[in-house]
């Protein structure tokens, strides 16, 4: 039996990696899965791998306008979200000592601010019983030198 036959998902940095992986077992246990990245290149390759159930959505996870058009593209073709996953991230090594206003920002951006707002975004839209999942990491508990930003905005989704 397909465990999560007739579920939608959302999966934010689905074209590579965890994401990707992600998406390919959910359909395989029959779900129908959104997924968004900035490049189409790579959104192209991360639908013909998964192969049937994906709309593939070039959308920046930072970015509040897109996450608005991920809502309605999955408002307008399914009408609900039983899943969301949060997963894009960015992983930048910046030392303490040389680590700038704009690294700190765009980190943030996407790896706290962007989650928040996508759930804010699909909630709406979420079936009741829904599962909500940030991708997070063990850095949240303890980092490693160079990736003070990443670690901090992991401890964010963490609380």
């Amino acid at each position: 039996m397909s465990t999560l036959a007739g579920k939608t998902a959302v999966i934010s940095g689905g074209t590579t990696g965890i994401g990707l992986a992600i998406a390919q077992r959910f359909v395989a246990e029959g779900a129908y899965v959104f997924i968004f990245g900035r490049r189409q290149a790579q959104l192209d390759e991360a639908a013909k791998r998964i192969g049937r159930n994906v709309t593939a959505i070039q959308a920046d996870a930072a970015n509040l306008d897109d996450l608005d058009r991920v809502a309605a593209a999955v408002r307008n073709e399914k009408g609900v979200v039983d899943i969301i996953v949060s997963n894009a991230a960015l992983v930048e090594h910046a030392p303490i000592d040389n680590l700038t206003p704009e690294h700190f920002d765009k980190t943030f951006n996407l790896n706290a601010r962007g989650p928040v707002f996508l759930v804010q975004k699909l909630l709406p839209l979420m079936r009741r019983g829904g599962s909500i999942i940030l991708v997070s990491s063990a850095m949240h508990v303890m980092g490693i030198p160079g990736h003070t930003t990443y670690a901090a905005t992991k401890a964010a989704l963490r609380s």
